[in-house]
């Protein structure tokens, strides 16, 4: 199996083409498409959609055309939510990824558009995927639920909901286990569904990603108290002047980068027990490596 590197490389134009001529057929407004493609084509690792390769391939499966589009609807979901995220009635951000946000360059109604089409767009792309109808069901009700009102969409709600207010640590991974942990479970357990694993499987699977979710947020909890601007591409040191809970500033920076190494090592814990004939954990290895406090990016 190839090197993360090279996999990125190699897979991930595809999943960006699967966007692109979902959007430019699907899109018959001309700025709504442009307002959309603005945000998709802004960069970034694409961590969810490799992640959901990566898992297919751990299977050794190869990796279809299904898989690419699965992939490509749940970064359409991830840009949505960056869209929303950054508009003045929620975080106020006017950078993102090194460029200005899409309400910066678009209009705040606009980008509120552009992000509703990505993300009913993304479950129009999956409902038309040519693949068995138990496992589309199956995909498109647990993107649902991972986006929807029990999912991302609530871990917001009570960020928003807990500004001002001291959150415990547990009641903290609770809001990330939803607000940035549902889309990264999504895109392990969806890689295993197009996988054709079995519920225990699964069950495993998404242990596995629960650990790396709060590993991702408790990394950019940390990378916003103690990086700089020009580094992230997004305006830093913002969660403290909001009064949001964050990891540092529940733990203190050297408790919050000790619970980040604690949170990677049970991922590599579950992921060696998955280690059975068929199941080469590589390139799922390697990208536990993207979770570190020096490496990756959204």
């Amino acid at each position: 199996m190839n090197d993360l590197a090279t996999w990125q490389e190699d897979k991930l134009p595809e999943v960006e083409k699967q966007i692109e001529d979902f959007i430019k057929t699907h899109t018959a407004n001309e700025q709504l498409q442009e307002s959309m493609l603005y945000s998709i084509n802004a960069g970034g690792k694409r961590i969810r959609p490799l992640l959901l390769l990566a898992t297919v391939a751990a299977f050794g499966k190869n990796i279809t055309k299904q898989a690419y589009q699965v992939a490509a609807a749940l970064e359409m979901v991830h840009t949505y939510s960056l869209i929303h995220d950054d508009l003045p009635a929620m975080d106020d951000d006017y950078l993102r990824r090194g460029q200005a946000t899409n309400h910066v360059v678009f209009g705040e109604a606009l980008a509120i558009l552009a992000g509703d089409a990505l993300l009913t767009s993304s479950f129009e792309l999956v409902a038309e995927i040519k693949l068995e109808a138990t496992s589309k069901n199956r995909l498109l009700h647990l993107l649902a639920k991972s986006a929807g009102a029990s999912g991302m969409i609530a871990g917001q709600v009570r960020d928003i909901q807990s500004e001002q207010e001291q959150l415990s640590f547990s009641e903290l991974t609770a809001l990330h286990q939803k607000k940035t942990g549902a889309l990264i479970r999504f895109a392990v357990v969806g890689g295993g569904i197009l996988a054709d694993q079995s519920e225990r499987v699964l069950s495993q699977l998404d242990n596995f990603a629960s650990y790396l979710g709060l590993a991702f947020q408790i990394r950019d909890d940390l990378l916003d108290e103690l990086a700089t601007t020009e580094k992230m591409g997004k305006k830093t040191q913002k969660d403290s002047a909001a009064g949001k809970n964050t990891y540092p500033a529940l733990l203190g920076v050297e408790q919050a980068k000790a619970a980040l190494t604690t949170q990677l090592a049970q991922a590599r814990k579950i992921l060696a027990n998955l280690s059975f004939n068929d199941f080469d954990p590589t390139l799922l290895q390697e990208m536990i490596q993207l979770f570190e406090l020096e490496r990756g990016s959204q």
